[in-house]
C-alpha cells in the first residue's frame, strides 16, 4: 500500500457520515464532543464584564449589545463556517483533528512545495503542543467556574470552591484506567438536559427584555468594534472563551461523522447557547450588579442547586472529552514519532478510540491540580485559556487554507479572499490574547513551547540514533549472503524466531549479536519491521509484505507490518495473516520466540545536537513503553538483547 493512496475529501464531499445520521450517533456526539464549547456560558460573559479583568467593559446599553453581538457573530464565523462548513471537510480517512492536518501535509506535494509543507508541518505540531496545554487548563477552568456557582447559593462557601474543584478532579483522573465506556452511556443524556436548561434559563432572560435580539444584526459588533475599539480589542480575549472546543469539533470527527456532529451543532447547541448569552445580556441590562455571576443568576432561585449540580456534571463531562483528546494527540504523535512509545490501554472493547495513557494521565492531573490551587478562580484562568485556544485555531485555519489550495486546487483569489478574511479574524483574537501576557496568557504558551521543544528534540534525536544503528547493523541482504557463507554452518535449532526491525535494509542488532555469540540460528526467521502509515487505520487484507531476501529456501523472510496511527501494533496478530505458502516453511506463531533490541543512549562528543538537547532526548527516552507490550508480543517468549549508541 502506498502512504499517499488516502487524501483528504474534496470540498464537495463529506468523508464520514450516511444520507442520514443516526439519532444516537447525535446524541452520543452531545455527550464527548460539545462538553467544552456547551459550557462555556458558564463563564464568557462573567469574564467580559469582571471588574477584576486588566480591560473590563464597561456596563452600558451600547457595550452589552456589542458584546453579545460580537460572541454570536465570533461562534458563527469560526465554529459554524470555520470548522462545520470547511475544516471538517479536510478528513485524513475518516479521521479529523490537527495531526490529521499534519499528516496531509507531510505526505502531499512534490519538491516544489517540501519547504514550505516542512514549516507548515512544524507549525501544526507547535499547534498539537498548544493543545496540551488546552487539556490542562480547561478541566481546572471548567470545574471551577460550575462549583463556583455555590458562591451565588451561599456566599460562605466561597471558601470551599478550590478544595471541591481539587476534589471532583482528582476523582475525574483517578477513574480514567478504568475507560469512559459505561459512563459514556450517561453522557449524552446529561448533555441534552444540560443544554435544554441553559436554553430555557436564557428564553426566560430573553422573554423579559426581547430587545437584546437586536444584537442578533451583525451592525452591532461592528458598531462596537468601529465606535469603542480601545474596548472591543481587548474585550475578542474573553469573547473567544464562547469558541473553546471548537478543535474537538473536528478531532472527534472520526468517532461520530461530519453530519452528526453537523446536525447536533445546529439543532441543539448552537441554539441553546445563544439563548444563554443573549438572556445573560438581558440580565446585565436589566441589573449591572448580576455580572458577578450572570449564568447562575439568569437561572430562577429554586432551580440554582439543580443547576450547580448539573453545570458540575455537564463540566466534568467536558473535562473528560479534552483528557481523551489529550490522548489520542499523544498516541497519535508517539505513531507519526514525536514522542516516544507510550504504554496505551485500550479501555473499551467496542470503540477503539476510548484509550487511557497513563503517563499522560499522571502529568495531567498534577498539572491541572497545580492551576487550580495557583489561580483559585476561573476569572483568573480565563486570560490563560483564550491564549491556547486561539494559537490553536490560527494554526488550523492556516493549515486548511493550504490543503484547500494545494490538494484541492481551490482558485487562488478565493484562498485569499475568504480565507484570508478568516484568517483576519483569528489573528484579531490572537493579538487581543497577547495582550494579557503578563495577566497568565503566558503559561498556555510556555506549555506549548516545552512540549514543542520535546517533540521536535524527540524526532531529531530518533534520526541521529537511525543513522548510527545503520552503520551498526550493517545491510540486511548483505548478512544474509554471510549466513550462507558460514564455515562450519550456523547451526539451526527447530522453531520460529521473530526478529523486530525498523526496516528491510539493515540487519537486526539482535540478530547480528545472536549469530556472531552463539553461532545459531532458529529453522525459521522471520525479520519484521512495523511501518506506521499517515491514515488512521489499516485493513487486515493490506496489512502485510513479504520479501524472501533473495533466497526462497533458506528459511528466512522479511515482512512488512503496516499500522495507522490510531492503531495499536499487534505483531501476533499480524503474523497470523501471512500465507503459508509465501513463507517458506510453516511459521509456529503460537511457539514463537520473540527478538528485541534494546539500545541504551549516551551523549558523545559529536555534535550531532546541542548537549541539553542530547540530554533532553535521552531523559525523554526513559518514559518508552516496554517494547513488548507495545507491540502485544508474549512476554514469556521475547528475548531482549542490548547494544549501547552514542548520539
Amino acid at each position: 500500500m502506498k502512504a499517499d493512496s488516502h487524501t483528504a475529501s474534496p470540498p464537495h464531499q463529506s468523508a464520514t457520515g450516511g444520507p442520514t445520521a443516526s439519532v444516537a450517533m447525535v446524541v452520543g456526539g452531545l455527550g464527548v464532543v460539545f462538553g467544552d464549547i456547551g459550557t462555556s456560558p458558564i463563564y464568557t460573559i462573567q469574564t467580559l464584564f469582571s471588574p477584576s479583568d486588566p480591560h473590563p467593559v464597561p456596563i452600558a446599553q451600547a457595550n452589552v449589545f456589542g458584546i453579545v453581538s460580537l460572541i454570536f457573530w465570533s461562534v458563527m464565523i469560526i465554529v459554524t463556517l470555520t470548522y462545520i462548513a470547511l475544516v471538517m471537510r479536510a478528513d485524513n480517512n475518516g479521521e479529523g483533528g490537527i495531526m490529521a492536518l499534519i499528516t496531509l501535509i507531510r505526505r502531499g506535494g512534490g519538491a516544489r512545495g517540501r519547504r514550505t509543507a516542512k514549516t507548515l508541518a512544524a507549525l501544526g505540531i507547535f499547534g498539537a503542543a498548544l493543545f496540551f496545554g488546552d487539556s490542562m487548563i480547561t478541566p481546572a477552568i471548567s470545574v471551577l467556574s460550575s462549583v463556583e456557582g455555590l458562591k451565588v447559593i451561599e456566599p460562605g462557601l466561597k471558601d470551599w470552591v478550590v478544595p471541591i474543584t481539587a476534589v471532583i478532579i482528582a476523582a475525574l483522573f483517578a477513574v480514567q484506567r478504568h475507560g469512559t465506556e459505561a459512563v459514556g452511556r450517561l453522557f449524552g443524556p446529561v448533555m441534552i438536559a444540560w443544554f435544554f436548561a441553559i436554553g430555557a434559563s436564557g428564553l426566560s432572560g430573553v422573554a423579559d427584555n426581547p430587545e437584546i435580539l437586536k444584537a442578533l444584526s451583525p451592525t452591532y459588533a461592528l458598531a462596537f468594534m468601529a465606535g469603542h475599539f480601545h474596548i472591543a480589542f481587548f474585550s475578542l480575549a474573553a469573547v473567544v472563551l464562547s469558541v473553546t472546543g471548537a478543535e474537538a469539533l473536528y478531532a472527534d470527527m472520526g468517532h461520530f461523522g461530519r453530519r452528526s456532529i453537523s446536525l447536533g451543532w445546529v439543532l441543539v447547541v448552537l441554539p441553546a447557547c445563544t439563548l444563554s448569552y443573549f438572556g445573560q445580556g438581558a440580565l446585565v441590562l436589566r441589573d449591572q450588579t448580576a455580572v458577578r455571576a450572570p449564568f447562575f443568576l439568569l437561572t430562577p432561585e429554586w432551580a440554582r442547586i439543580p443547576m450547580v449540580l448539573l453545570a458540575t456534571a455537564a463540566t466534568v463531562i467536558a473535562s473528560q472529552a479534552v483528557i481523551t483528546g489529550a490522548y489520542s494527540v499523544a498516541s497519535q504523535a508517539a505513531q507519526l514519532g514525536y514522542l516516544p512509545r507510550l504504554r496505551i490501554e485500550h479501555t473499551s472493547a467496542s470503540t477503539i478510540g476510548q484509550i487511557y495513557v497513563p503517563w499522560i494521565n499522571g502529568v495531567l492531573m498534577v498539572a491541572v491540580l497545580t492551576l487550580v490551587f495557583a489561580f483559585r478562580g476561573s476569572a483568573a484562568l480565563a486570560y490563560a485559556f483564550g491564549m491556547a485556544v486561539t494559537g490553536t485555531i490560527t494554526i488550523v485555519t492556516l493549515l486548511f487554507l493550504y490543503i484547500a489550495r494545494t490538494r484541492w486546487g481551490t482558485p487562488l483569489w478565493l484562498v485569499l479572499i475568504g480565507g484570508g478574511a478568516l484568517l483576519l479574524v483569528d489573528l484579531l483574537l490572537l493579538a487581543a490574547n497577547l495582550t494579557k501576557l503578563v495577566h497568565g496568557a503566558w503559561l498556555p504558551l510556555l506549555i506549548g513551547l516545552a512540549v514543542f521543544t520535546v517533540m521536535t528534540t524527540w524526532q531529531q534525536g530518533r534520526v541521529i540514533v537511525t543513522r548510527v544503528r545503520e552503520r551498526e547493523e550493517g545491510p540486511l541482504r548483505g548478512f544474509v549472503e554471510e549466513l550462507r557463507q558460514y564455515d562450519p554452518p550456523l547451526v539451526r535449532t527447530p522453531g520460529t524466531a521473530v526478529f523486530l526491525n525498523r526496516g528491510n535494509e539493515t540487519a537486526p542488532l539482535a540478530m547480528r549479536a545472536n549469530v556472531e555469540h552463539n553461532r545459531v540460528l532458529h529453522e525459521n526467521v522471520v525479520i519484521m519491521s512495523i511501518d506506521t502509515m499517515p491514515v488512521p487505520r489499516v485493513p487486515d487484507a493490506q496489512r502485510t509484505t513479504i520479501d524472501k531476501l533473495g533466497y526462497s529456501q533458506d528459511g528466512i523472510i522479511h515482512v512488512s507490518a503496516r499500522f495507522g496511527y490510531m492503531e495499536r501494533p499487534n505483531v501476533p496478530h499480524a503474523l497470523s495473516l501471512l500465507d503459508a505458502r509465501e513463507t517458506e516453511g510453516l511459521l509456529d506463531i503460537d511457539t514463537a520466540s520473540y527478538f528485541l533490541s534494546k539500545i541504551e543512549l549516551t551523549a558523545g562528543p559529536e555534535a550531532t545536537m546541542s548537549s541539553w538537547r542530547k540530554r533532553l532526548f535521552i531523559a525523554t527516552s526513559y518514559i518508552t513503553a516496554d517494547a513488548a507490550a507495545y507491540f502485544s508480543l508474549p512476554l514469556d517468549r521475547t528475548v531482549i538483547i542490548g547494544s549501547r549508541i552514542e548520539i
